[in-house]
């Protein structure tokens, strides 16, 4: 691909779109940079713009830029169905993303994570593996480092990267030699019109894979299953609730893999990882079924899992008053996560739910719901759909704070119970981030403990 001389237009300026026009501008391009968002959002980015001699628009998307473009490369969070785009496309103007425009500058194999849920924690948990076995890996994608910053480097033996539906949305050529999908439950239906066409987006991470390359899907999933007849690559499934022959399931404890390049079945107990929950069983079967197809050796896939803590935000514990227990789950910014969630505990629950609306509704809930909680404290913009959906199932009770909701849910709590901040929502209503939203909520814990330990 030639980028010298050529018109680009980087829409969206977030960290995958600055990267994007760094790249391009360093191999020739007349770049031009487009945001939405007011110039006062942008005071650093605009000094290093200017810097590189990148010039940019901000606070419009004005048609006649779109159309006086060799190529247009679009930043995940910007939709495409907006005018100038569909002018732009039906004028011939290629419109790509990062993760495309990447990849076609790499040769090094990829392995490309995607699902609602788990991504980051598989992403990471597999690179980690591949690291402990002497291999040269690159680990970014969705999280992390942009793909595109490593294209000028390619010198990895493997690239690992978490991919979401909206990089998904701009590829052609994309094409990994692995593909994970981990599960597709309700997201992101704000952006998308139907269940349908979230998961056909999901899926197209394999739309250019051929018989050499290799699929991990996850059996249970029915979304997944759907999709599965129209992958031409070598399959490997993996389950909690059946037995699997070829791949990895999950039963009384114990992961099973069975593998074409495994002399016999290997057993792994779930007492010998580091990450608990069924959710997590998932990630790591995953992770094996990938590490195994490229050579790793089981031991040191075990080395690892005996090792590896997950991460941050994530069904993290984080402290106990009075024997009632907090986990911040801040990263569950969807129905499917705080399914997962629940689904790993065993004693009641008081659940902190809401933020920014992500369309679709909390029904998917109600069987969790209904088994594990018993009481939701209801936060954000979503308070009253929270409420509509589910008060019928258990007591809903709405706050005006974020600080009101931990306190409330603490004087909720009878000593074994656990409160949970699973919120379902993205986090932008009141925090700059889920990573905000769950530091936050660790302060209050452990502001809460503080008054608790004052008063004794």
């Amino acid at each position: 691909m030639k980028l010298k001389d050529k018109k680009v237009l980087v829409v969206g300026l977030g960290k995958s779109g600055l990267s994007s026009a760094l790249f391009l501008k360093r191999h020739g391009a007349n770049v031009v940079v487009n945001d939405i968002k007011d110039e006062v959002n942008f005071q650093r980015e605009k000094e290093l713009l200017r810097e590189k001699g990148i010039d940019y628009v901000f606070g419009r998307h004005p048609e006649e830029i779109f159309l006086s473009q060799d190529l247009i490369v679009v930043s995940p969070g910007v939709p495409t169905n907006i005018e100038p785009f569909s002018k732009a496309s039906d004028k011939g103007i290629e419109i790509i993303g990062e993760l495309e425009l990447a990849y076609r500058f790499i040769s090094t194999p990829i392995i490309a994570i995607t699902g609602t849920n788990g991504k980051t924690t598989t992403t990471t948990l597999l690179g980690e593996i591949l690291k402990k076995a002497g291999i040269k890996v690159f680990v970014g994608g969705n999280i992390g480092t942009p793909l595109i910053e490593y294209a000028d480097d390619d010198s990895a033996d493997l690239v690992v990267l978490e991919v979401s539906s909206f990089q998904l949305e701009t590829i052609s050529h994309f094409h990994p030699y692995g593909g994970i999908v981990l599960n597709i439950t309700p997201d992101h239906l704000d952006r998308y019109n139907s269940m349908e066409e979230y998961a056909e987006t999901k899926m197209r991470l394999f739309e250019r894979q051929e018989t050499f390359d290799f699929a991990v899907l996850n059996a249970d999933d029915e979304w997944i299953m759907r999709y599965k007849p129209a992958i031409l690559s070598d399959i490997f499934l993996f389950s909690t609730k059946k037995e699997i022959s070829k791949g990895a399931y999950f039963k009384n404890g114990k992961i099973y893999i069975n593998h074409p390049a495994l002399k016999e079945q290997v057993e792994i107990d779930e007492r010998e990882i580091k990450l608990k929950g069924i959710h997590n069983m998932e990630n790591v079967m995953a992770c094996a079924i990938s590490a195994i197809e490229v050579g790793v050796n089981i031991d040191t896939i075990k080395e690892v899992l005996a090792n590896f803590e997950g991460l941050h935000h994530r069904v993290e514990f984080v402290e106990e008053i009075n024997g009632v227990s907090f986990y911040n789950d801040s990263k569950g910014t969807n129905v499917g996560a705080v399914e997962r969630a629940l689904a790993g505990f065993d004693k009641p629950v008081i659940l902190i739910l809401g933020g920014r609306d992500k369309g679709g509704g909390y029904s998917f809930l109600i069987d969790q719901i209904k088994r594990i909680v018993k009481h939701v404290v209801a936060i954000g913009e979503a308070k009253d759909n929270i409420y509509n959906d589910l008060h019928k199932y258990v007591t809903v009770e709405r706050v005006n704070s974020f600080e009101e909701a931990v306190y409330k849910a603490y004087k909720r709590a009878e000593k074994g119970d656990i409160v949970l901040l699973s919120p379902a929502c993205s986090s932008f209503d009141m925090f700059s981030s889920y990573t905000e939203r769950g530091e936050r909520f660790v302060q209050l814990v452990k502001k809460i403990k503080a008054e608790i330990d004052g008063k004794n």
